[in-house]
């Protein structure tokens, strides 16, 4: 049985493409990054509770767990290989034409080859997943806010157009991320932000005090238009709100837990 997920209207049905955004459930995690209420929980003989989809390399939980987790995700779309990058919040894209042994340092990738699945991990930043169905070419790409101001969705679409597909043809998906209602920012970050993008003034909404609400994934889709994207579709999922479906990193922070698992979104040509 394959784990949940969600997916993009304007990415589904296209002939000989799989995606997908997958939250905490149907994995083999327990511990702290296990699903709460249910939601598929599982016991081994020892009464041991399974159940959380963690698929992040770079979180604490045990090797052979996130690695069931990361298979099971690409079963469930079809992927020979699912490949992520070691995410360092850059601009830097790979293109990918085989799979790899050791992740590069990179928060977006792109590719023409059938089979070869790209998932970014996120727990509160953005995931964008593109594809341009006419030229054949996917993308993916983890944006938090140092990432996306400093250009990796534009540089997605640039990289995309190097293997052949048009700008105007590629279709962006904004998967499960913060929203502007569990975003609370100080002054001090919308002062930085703004002496990057001034007209994102409007991204900001008065909070609490001094505080402000801000709207990531609102920024993001702004950037794909502005860059000329075909089509932007943003799924409205909070990650910290939807507790029982996703990780994230800021619920994480607000309770003072040790660790917090990934959810994963990926993008697959089949072979």
């Amino acid at each position: 049985m394959h784990p949940p997920f969600a997916t993009a209207p304007l990415l589904s049905g296209i002939s000989g493409l799989s995606h997908g955004f997958f939250g905490r459930r149907g994995g083999v995690s327990g511990g702290i990054y296990d699903s709460l209420h249910g939601g598929g929980r599982k016991s081994d003989e020892a009464g041991n509770i399974y159940s959380s989809l963690n698929a992040g390399e770079g979180s604490g939980d045990a090797a052979r767990n996130i690695a069931e987790n990361r298979a099971r995700i690409a079963a469930a779309l079809g992927a020979q290989w699912l490949l992520s990058c070691y995410q360092v919040h850059s601009p830097d894209v790979v293109t990918v034409t085989g799979p790899w042994t050791e992740r590069p340092e990179a928060d977006a990738m792109v590719t023409d080859r059938p089979g070869l699945g790209l998932c970014v991990l996120s727990a509160d930043c953005t995931p964008v997943l593109f594809a341009d169905p006419d030229a054949g070419v996917i993308g993916a790409a983890h944006a938090g806010w140092k990432g996306a101001i400093g250009g990796v969705l534009v540089q997605t679409l640039e990289a995309m157009e190097r293997l052949g597909a048009q700008r105007g043809r590629i279709r962006a998906a904004i998967g499960p991320t913060i929203q502007q209602a569990s975003y609370e920012v100080g002054p001090e970050f919308r002062e930085a932000f703004l002496a990057q993008d001034g007209a994102s003034e409007d991204l900001f909404a008065p909070g609490k005090g001094d505080r402000f609400q801000f709207d990531l994934p609102g920024f993001c889709a702004r950037q794909l238009s502005r860059a000329g994207a075909g089509e932007v579709f943003n799924l409205g999922h909070d990650t910290c709100a939807m507790e029982d479906t996703y990780f994230s990193n800021r619920r994480r922070n607000l309770r003072g837990e040790p660790d917090y698992g990934r959810n994963a979104s990926a993008i697959v040509l089949l072979a």
